[in-house]
């Protein structure tokens, strides 16, 4: 409970005392920004793959020579953008250990989730930027890769495996390109050992490509304002970033604030080690800084791949609900993306744990837990600011369908949308990527035209539950068939449980995913499924999660309830029982 109401005083004064002139300053932060934005663009626009192409599951920054983030692609989604600086710093240490030097032209592969990395398929390519001989930064891109050569068809879905070596090709810190050398052995290794190379490959290439220009950019700002002048624009911005963040947290009355989340795990499984994992978050604020302590956690899993990299997912997943709850960017604007936003907030897991394995426990499988991590640290957070936070989310669900066509492999990753729940004033978003996913969803034409898929239905699920004085979200229903015999995986969560309603707010209402739902009412899977063979002809429907309400139902404005009705999200049965309207 909180221990008193602070000041602004409490926090360190927002004025400052700045190295370069405030204009100055803010135009440098402006080509930063535009050059992660061009990075992003210049890879989406060059990209094979659907998973970049469309949903945009990539990310793009510059860092400077310590690996501290300076900028990040607005364009681009947290999961990939957030872990960049675990990625130089993990590029570092395994160099250093191996006794190479970083040169110029060279292009670094990087995705070991032990040294910075989210998980195996996310690859990070990273070049360093050097000035008059001295390096200054790097320019890095991560993206979502379709397939890494693991031990079952495509990057989603690979949900059981032995252990870390199962989870596919381990890149750490290799030399992709050597001082402006291509290394053709190590192209020719990745494409020998996954299941669509054209398109890795050329994801790969198109991600180099966007990290040059990245490079060029950066060394054109340089050469204009000056080497030192840039750096000390730098150290000015994150200093800002983080007065601003320290001026949040000292708004929020002192105390300890904490929550429970469940991760629905192996549901099909005869084990309860399995199933319903617990994730358990307590925060403590003290002036204006801001502790979190993930004690009592569920254990790490052996032979499952539903552990969390504490860089690289654990740590991004705090770091953007905090960022997204306490700095809404409709009260402060644009904000600086940079390492001084952390500067504040300390992490800490217990080895051991789910958020902070011990190698090698596979990873491969954390998005869905880290999902459930964002939310439950929001929950805390609603017991110091309910005003400034929506209740529970629906979480995502991605599948991966694949198979073999004309004697070559073929992949594709859908990713299922989940909902926020209700917010003060406001309903939750309808039907979107939530927290640090916040990827886009696939047009139905580009899925058609690439793979032996065919998408029947497509719209809103209709008279869903979260009811409040906010409701939560509408989320889709999406039904797929495979046009020829293929296979299914799957890794998502929420059919376990419904999303918390807040302030008198109803729970929301749990996901589901039926195989063949016209088949005598269909066979109900699991959230987390392994490689499960499929026929032509085969359908899978999946149900979007809605999200938690906000603020007592009787609340709610009677013209919205209506206009609920008038678009056929609710029936007037639904109407009454939830808000009492006839």
């Amino acid at each position: 409970m909180p221990a008193r109401n602070k000041t602004p005083q409490d926090s360190q004064d927002l004025a400052a005392t700045t190295r370069t002139d405030p204009i100055t300053g803010s135009i440098i932060q402006g080509l930063l920004e535009n050059i992660a934005i061009e990075m992003g663009y210049k890879l989406m626009r060059m990209s094979y793959s659907s998973i970049i192409r469309e949903s945009e599951d990539f990310g793009a920054a510059i860092c400077d020579a310590q690996g501290r983030q300076l900028c990040e692609c607005s364009k681009s989604t947290p999961l990939q953008s957030g872990p960049i600086p675990g990625y130089v710093r993990g590029i570092k240490r395994q160099l250093e250990a191996r006794g190479q030097v970083i040169e110029p032209g060279d292009v670094i592969l990087h995705n070991d989730p032990y040294n910075g990395a989210s998980h195996s398929p996310d690859i990070g390519v990273c070049l360093p930027i050097f000035h008059a001989d001295e390096l200054i930064g790097f320019a890095v891109t991560t993206a979502h890769h379709l397939d890494i050569g693991s031990c079952q068809p495509g990057s989603v879905g690979v949900v059981k495996c032995v252990d870390s070596y199962a989870e596919g090709l381990q890149l750490r810190a290799l030399k992709a390109y050597e001082a402006g050398v291509r290394n053709d052995t190590v192209w020719q290794m990745i494409a020998d050992n996954v299941r669509v190379p054209d398109l890795v490959i050329g994801d790969l290439e198109a991600q180099v490509s966007a990290c040059r220009t990245g490079v060029e950019r950066m060394l054109e700002v340089v050469e204009e304002y000056g080497l030192k002048t840039v750096q000390d624009a730098v150290e000015d911005l994150f200093d800002y970033s983080e007065r601003l963040m320290r001026s949040a947290i000292a708004e929020i009355p002192d105390g300890i604030y904490d929550a429970v989340g469940f991760v629905d795990g192996y549901s099909d499984s005869d084990d309860p080690a399995l199933k319903n994992l617990k994730i358990k978050v307590t925060l403590t604020i003290k002036g204006d800084d801001l502790d979190v302590d993930l004690e009592g956690t569920a254990e790490q899993l052996s032979g499952h791949a539903i552990n969390m990299p504490f860089h690289g997912t654990v740590d991004v997943a705090i770091w953007l609900t905090l960022r997204s709850v306490l700095l809404d960017s409709d009260r402060f604007g644009p904000i600086p993306q940079n390492d001084g936003l952390i500067r504040p907030i300390t992490i800490r897991a217990p080895k051991g744990t789910i958020a902070n394995p011990e190698f090698p426990a596979p990873t491969i499988a954390r998005f869905a837990p880290g999902n459930v991590l964002a939310d439950t640290v929001m929950h805390a957070l609603a017991k110091a600011v309910p005003e400034q936070v929506s209740a529970g989310v629906a979480n995502l669900k991605a599948i991966t369908f694949s198979g073999i066509k004309d004697n070559q492999q073929w992949v594709h990753i859908e990713i299922f949308e989940g909902s926020y729940g209700g917010r003060y004033q406001k309903d939750g978003m309808a039907s979107v990527d939530t927290l640090y996913a916040n990827t886009r969803n696939n047009p139905i034409e580009d899925i058609e035209s690439h793979v032996p898929l065919r998408v029947h239905r497509y719209e809103y699920r209709e008279n869903f539950g979260g009811a409040g004085r906010w409701r939560g979200g509408a989320n889709s229903i999406k039904e797929i068939e495979f046009l020829e015999d293929g296979v299914l995986s799957v890794e998502g969560d929420g059919h376990g449980r419904a999303p918390w309603g807040l302030l008198g707010g109803n729970p929301g209402e749990p996901s589901a995913l039926i195989l063949n739902p016209d088949h005598n009412g269909g066979i109900a899977l699991p959230s987390m499924m392994t490689s499960r063979t499929m026929r032509a002809s085969d359908r899978v429907l999946a149900i979007g999660g809605i999200g938690g309400g906000y603020g007592n139902p009787a609340e709610r404005d009677r013209a919205a309830v209506l206009a609920d009705i008038e678009d056929e999200l609710i029936d007037r049965e639904t109407a009454m029982r939830d808000y009492n309207i006839a």
